[in-house]
């Protein structure tokens, strides 16, 4: 969450101060729907929050409702607006409370000030990948192309990726290197539990492949600029939204469950032609790479200009 609004914050070539915010009783109970008495909502667990103002919020997550909001009312002199509030993620309460509301299309939220992309907002561009790509290579020069990348997720609200999931899923992968003579760049994450990596570890021996242990840096940006075809597991609109911004072939590994959101998401990359189901083969195609964060930094600009005036 917080890299949705770093990504946004370095496509406008800012460096900004964190904030992670943590709330007390009975605020956290009913975020976001209490409103009032916003200047005592917050725990000296979190940040603090103290002058001088900033002229631009950028926040995601229910916690940070509250505080957005503060701001935008505290810095307000002499009935001139400063903060300009941009909330990242559907609010569920009024768009209008902010000058600003960013969500995805597959939330269904609209309004006069409400920005929708296809995707969730990320810190992935070609200059990072690139970057990252060159510091990975000499590690994995010795695996053969096609470099095949494949971002694992986790049991979720939604989807269940569990032994029984993964058995299959990890003789699918090794069965792939096979038939394409080429290695498997295998990236988890925190959800994947140690059951599934420990399956898939088994899976993958004696084939060209590179699994992160979780140890030191996530080498994932670097993966995706190495990688000739991303696989990436269905439970992560994150994930799928940074995989679709290299514009190289995405494939997505369906997992049983899933939402009327989740539907709806993966339906709209389908369309726009950049993922497709993932059932064991590939082929390549181009698309137009993703460019949700450069989409909503444009926006961003011309509403800090309109504010200027």
């Amino acid at each position: 969450m917080e890299n949705q609004c770093l990504g946004l914050a370095e496509a406008l070539h800012l460096s900004p101060v964190i904030k992670r915010i943590a709330l007390r009783t009975p605020w956290k109970q009913f975020v976001p729907f209490l409103r009032h008495g916003l200047r005592f909502a917050f725990s000296p667990q979190g940040d603090l929050l103290t002058p001088p103002w900033p002229d631009l919020v950028i926040a995601t997550g229910r916690i940070s409702i509250p505080a957005a909001l503060y701001v935008r009312q505290a810095s307000h002199k002499n009935g001139i607006k400063r903060a300009l509030t941009v909330q990242i993620q559907n609010p569920v309460i009024d768009p209008l409370r902010f000058d600003c509301v960013v969500v995805p299309q597959h939330d269904g939220l609209s309004g006069p000030n409400v920005i929708t992309t296809r995707g969730a907002l990320h810190r992935v561009t070609q200059e990072k990948l690139r970057s990252e790509a060159d510091k990975l290579l000499p590690t994995l020069s010795h695996l053969k192309s096609p470099r095949i990348a494949v971002l694992i997720g986790g049991s979720s609200a939604v989807y269940r990726l569990t032994p029984h999931e993964m058995v299959p899923l990890a003789a699918q992968l090794a069965a792939l290197a096979k038939t394409t003579g080429g290695s498997l760049l295998v990236t988890p994450s925190r959800r994947t539990g140690e059951n599934n990596i420990a399956i898939l570890r088994q899976a993958l021996i004696g084939v060209p492949s590179i699994i992160w242990d979780g140890k030191g840096e996530n080498p994932y940006y670097g993966m995706l600029g190495l990688a000739d075809y991303i696989l990436v597991t269905c439970d992560s609109v994150n994930m799928v939204s940074e995989a679709c911004t290299t514009g190289k072939p995405v494939y997505v590994i369906d997992l049983p469950g899933g939402s009327d959101k989740f539907r709806k998401f993966h339906q709209i990359l389908r369309d726009s032609h950049m993922t497709r189901p993932f059932a064991g083969t590939l082929a390549p195609w181009d698309y137009k790479p993703l460019n949700d964060v450069e989409f909503v930094a444009e926006k961003i600009r011309e509403l800090i200009e309109a504010r200027a005036q």
